[in-house]
């Protein structure tokens, strides 16, 4: 029979997960029922993905604002804390401020701008042009950017941010200043002892805030990397990858989670006898070009995967060989020497002029942005997404 269909993409609806549920068993029951309910098999190399959220659930991964607060207190003492480069987010960051607020005397916040490290503006970039406001070189005060820029709504949520994270730490009864400059070093002048909140780059802000005269320097991934009071935490991340579950508490990202991808994947083998990839994904790493936002504010896209899903994708672009390599041939002809291309190609296509506009980045990276897109963040209802056919080509 001939195929006419390529990948095939499910979000599967399971139970509500709770703390202290087995979701290696919760996953497993779930693709097994689904794939009885809609009539469809399970085969090599079909992939399940779970959203990093139930697995947290699962594992209980949560603390609370003053166990944030008990660490912080415990890492800068009496001192005043420089909290540097912040995204703009009341789900991802707004517990965590108050946490930090809460064990602290006096914040120093200093804000990226014209954008936070993911894409949240405070203000547009051609408003800095009109201005004449250098964001690489200027730091500007609160009082100079209101002056600038006035009162700033953000697009999507109507939040403004600067008034809203500095109100979240007076409440705390800490003092708070903002300033707002995209030179790490900048905050060494308000501030020797500093708390950097952000995810992608906190590694060269590290180094460059202690090669600089920083007394104390931690990022909010050394921020519960180890139990509070019997609090959740993450060995790896600490509060990165967190989000806000209650008004007093936050829900981390999963510890240890390579033994459940694992688990999940032999137990499908030893009840199908198919050979299926598992991994757990986070936030998709893709941008809105609407909103600007850049969509991945978890630490990594995939804090687990099994070994079939290392590495890159290794493909040839169909259209590049129709209209170099196959340029004289059409229909069955065409067809048939594509294919033949493809079962041939070289195992490693780096380079090659044939796979040039195809997508250069790791499979977890690409099935993850795949998989949040289908569950969504919302009342889908679907944490677990069943992929057919991805590995599969022009030729299968």
């Amino acid at each position: 029979m001939q195929r006419v269909v390529g990948t095939v993409v499910r979000g599967l609806r399971g139970p509500i997960i709770n703390q202290g549920d087995n979701i290696e068993e919760i996953v497993v029951n779930t693709v097994l029922h689904t794939a009885k309910v809609e009539g469809f098999s399970i085969e090599d190399n079909d992939i399940v993905t779970i959203t990093e959220s139930v697995v947290a659930r699962a594992q209980g991964n949560y603390a609370t604002i003053d166990d944030i607060a008990a660490d912080v207190k415990e890492k800068f003492g009496e001192e005043t804390v420089g909290v540097t480069f912040p995204i703009l987010s009341r789900n991802r960051f707004a517990n965590c401020l108050r946490g930090i607020a809460r064990g602290a005397n006096k914040v120093v916040l200093k804000l990226s701008y014209p954008s936070d490290e993911v894409g949240n503006h405070l203000v547009d970039i051609d408003e800095l042009d009109v201005k004449g406001v250098n964001p690489w070189t200027d730091v500007l005060t609160e009082d100079e950017f209101r002056e600038h820029f006035g009162y700033k709504k953000h697009t999507f949520t109507g939040v403004d941010y600067i008034e809203y994270y500095k109100e979240l730490v007076e409440a705390e009864g800490a003092a708070c200043q903002v300033i707002f400059s995209n030179n790490p070093k900048t905050i060494l002048d308000y501030t020797k002892n500093v708390l950097t909140c952000d995810i992608h780059s906190r590694f060269r802000t590290k180094r460059i805030l202690t090669n600089h005269g920083a007394e104390k320097v931690f990022g909010l991934d050394d921020i519960l990397k180890e139990s509070v009071n019997g609090s959740g935490f993450n060995e790896a991340y600490g509060l990165l990858g967190s989000n806000k579950a209650t008004e007093e508490s936050v829900k981390l990202f999963p510890n240890n989670c390579q033994p459940i991808v694992d688990g999940i994947q032999a137990k499908l083998k030893e009840v199908t006898g198919k050979n299926v990839e598992v991994m757990i994904y986070g936030d998709g790493a893709f941008k809105d070009p609407v909103g600007k936002i850049w969509e991945l504010a978890d630490p990594v896209v995939s804090p687990a995967y099994t070994a079939g899903l290392d590495g890159t994708p290794n493909e040839v672009k169909l259209k590049y060989l129709a209209d170099n390599n196959f340029s004289h041939l059409r229909g069955e002809e065409l067809k048939q020497a594509i294919s033949t291309y493809i079962k041939n190609k070289n195992e490693d296509l780096v380079g090659a002029m044939e796979a040039q506009g195809t997508t250069p980045r790791r499979l977890t990276d690409l099935i993850g942005s795949l998989s949040d897109l289908t569950s969504g963040s919302g009342d889908k209802g679907t944490p677990m997404i069943y992929i057919q056919g991805y590995f599969d080509n022009y030729t299968k």
